[in-house]
């Protein structure tokens, strides 16, 4: 019963939430869809955090949607051995990147006051979902090793049974609990998703790709000089 609540139906219900909030976030309370900066509070701690957290995670993403959209492809490159350790290592250190990368973030937080002012609830509540997400993906890296190639026997058939809305429990009800588990936090990011920070995601500036070069000019009135040698004496004797 639990598994039919959990891999069944509230996959259904986080997806529904994230369309109709994100779309009803965008609607009404369109400024708060984009992420608040805090690096005008400090900038130096945000640059060794996010560009790991960012590049960990993007990282992570691309792989298992890879597995999800060719499988049979990703089985293939999975036959040579070396070729597979080179995807698990890739994994792994894309999963360290990650933690490192949210730690720094955190602790960038904890110690400026003035980021704690700015910090919500939620904030901290997607800090706590992400650890356990990133400490749930590595323990499986490392105690359930070769992932990447029964990752496209298990979780992409039952995955690929939710989106066909015929979902097929079978390829996960014998998969340890730490697997179980990372899925459903999953599912569980995904609800939350547009209640979060992350939803700025969706209106993440890709057209800066492409767009033409943006040219800024400071404009403003620059300090007058104090006139020196005769033309001080000069100043003085007017």
């Amino acid at each position: 019963m639990t598994d039919l609540l959990f891999f069944a139906v509230f996959p259904y219900v986080a997806i529904v939430l994230l369309l109709v909030i994100s779309i009803q976030r965008y609607r009404r309370n369109a400024y708060t869809v984009s992420s608040l900066s805090s690096q005008f509070l400090e900038s130096k701690g945000l640059f060794w955090g996010s560009v790991p957290f960012h590049f960990g995670i993007l990282t992570l993403f691309a792989g298992h949607l890879l597995g999800l959209l060719i499988p049979r492809q990703v089985a293939i490159w999975n036959g040579a051995p070396l070729r597979l350790m080179v995807l698990e290592v890739s994994g792994l250190t894309a999963g360290l990147l990650t933690l490192f990368g949210t730690l720094r973030l955190m602790w960038r937080r904890m110690r400026s006051p003035r980021l704690m002012q700015v910090t919500s609830p939620m904030d901290r509540l997607l800090y706590a979902l992400l650890l356990f997400q990133i400490g749930s993906g590595l323990w499986i890296a490392l105690g359930c090793r070769w992932g990447t190639a029964w990752y496209i026997h298990t979780a992409v058939p039952y995955l690929r049974s939710l989106f066909i809305l015929q979902p097929d429990l079978k390829p996960i009800t014998g998969m340890p609990l730490v697997v179980r588990l990372h899925m459903l936090g999953a599912f569980v990011l995904l609800a939350l998703f547009s209640f979060t920070r992350l939803v700025h995601v969706l209106v993440a500036p890709i057209p800066y790709l492409w767009r033409h070069v943006q040219l800024v000019v400071w404009n403003r009135r620059r300090p007058r000089r104090a006139p020196s040698g005769n033309g001080a004496r000069a100043a003085r004797e007017a």
